[in-house]
């Protein structure tokens, strides 16, 4: 059985074969489950969930809604057209996905070949690199700075203007198609400044915009400026401000010469019904959804605070709704553990540019004043 399987095996891509996997954050009845705690007891600060979940009018729209047994609506019609009249840009440069996670895989696939190359900006959300490297793309990173997460706009325009590039494997890849921003960045929390964001939509080559935590930052989404370049991508997401995370529901603002390519792409069905109505309940609710994102940023300024006070935590500022924290004084994994054994999670880093670093998702105040007890009980 085992040759036969071995055999098998010969069949998968080798790229494939050779992938590390993306790794998520367990779900929270797995951590339940292996803490030996009751749910109740646990502070997930790790994932970057809205605390407040969705607002009210999502169930009510959920429950009253009588199709479920109706394939849902392939172009999302009805909720492309709230949110065009939300973000005030036309309805058809809006695609709706199954989560931002589909629209960054989509456009992996609508733009690259075996052999092409993107430009990834590191410490950033690992996605970018996964979708990439999956679809037969060279990873071209332009590592940010160390002090403070800016992006290194220099060294992106280097990598882009020559003519053929040396990717990481020492392979040559071919001149850049995409470019992955994150603003504000996961898992840092800054802005890509508006001078940094014109410089790099000069330049030849797609720009992807990730906006999943625009609404907890001080400034306004790039939106708008999609109809004046034909080279900019803004995703978006209702998971992080609309509290929709386990009902994936993303959308992305593109330029309309490339909209028909990407209907070629989109699975008809991939948005399913109850996303479609959660997504706009909430929509039509917007001023709770504002009024609950002031409630985090709120939030997320008081701890800023706090955590500058603890000893063995330095935090940079963040215009999302979490807080990158360098761990001195103990191994970041250990300060990790032992928030997890007294049932508080946060998200762990040891990867290249985020060495012995956590990452605090802002929650309700209550959930601060719990992980805050526990820190200073460590502290002790």
């Amino acid at each position: 059985m085992m040759r036969e399987e071995a055999r098998m095996a010969e069949l998968l891509r080798q790229d494939v074969a050779a992938l590390d996997p993306y790794t998520p954050i367990q779900p929270f009845e797995v951590l339940s489950k292996r803490l030996g705690l009751d749910p109740a007891q646990i502070v997930k600060l790790d994932a970057n969930e809205n605390p407040y979940g969705p607002v009210p009018a999502v169930a009510e729209a959920l429950a009253e809604y009588g199709y479920y047994h109706i394939y849902p609506d392939p172009e999302q019609s009805e909720l492309r057209t709230e949110l065009a009249e939300t973000l005030g840009v036309a309805v058809d440069s809006i695609l709706a996905t199954h989560g931002a996670d589909e629209i960054l895989d989509t456009l992996c696939r609508v733009f690259l070949e075996p052999g092409d190359a993107v430009v990834n900006c590191p410490p950033t959300f690992g996605m970018y690199r996964f979708d990439a490297t999956i679809n037969g793309a060279q990873v071209l990173d332009v590592w940010r700075s160390a002090d403070d997460f800016a992006v290194d706009v220099g060294g992106i325009v280097d990598a882009i203007e020559r003519d053929r590039v040396a990717a990481p494997n020492g392979a040559v890849a071919g001149k850049p198609k995409l470019l992955f921003l994150t603003s504000p960045n996961n898992p840092s929390g800054n802005w890509l400044p508006d001078d940094a964001l014109a410089r790099l939509l000069a330049l030849p080559v797609m720009v992807v915009l990730d906006e999943a935590y625009v609404e907890f930052s001080d400034y306004e989404s790039r939106v708008g400026l999609v109809e004046d370049h034909e080279n900019l991508i803004v995703v978006r997401t209702f998971s992080k401000v609309a509290g929709l995370a386990g009902l994936r529901l993303g959308y992305a603002v593109c330029p309309q010469w490339l909209m028909p390519h990407l209907w070629k792409f989109k699975q008809p069905y991939n948005v399913n019904v109850a996303a479609s109505v959660a997504g706009l309940a909430s929509l039509r609710s917007r001023s709770e959804i504002d009024r609950r994102a002031k409630l985090i940023r709120e939030e997320r300024d008081r701890l800023y605070g706090l955590l500058s006070e603890t000893p063995f935590l330095e935090p940079w500022p963040s215009e999302a709704n979490f807080i990158l924290c360098k761990v001195t004084g103990m191994p970041a994994r250990e300060l990790k553990e032992t928030l997890e054994r007294s049932g508080v999670m946060v998200r762990y880093y040891s990867s290249a540019g985020l060495e012995e670093c956590i990452r605090i998702s802002v929650g309700r105040p209550d959930q601060s004043d719990r992980l805050l007890a526990v820190l200073h009980g460590i502290g002790r």
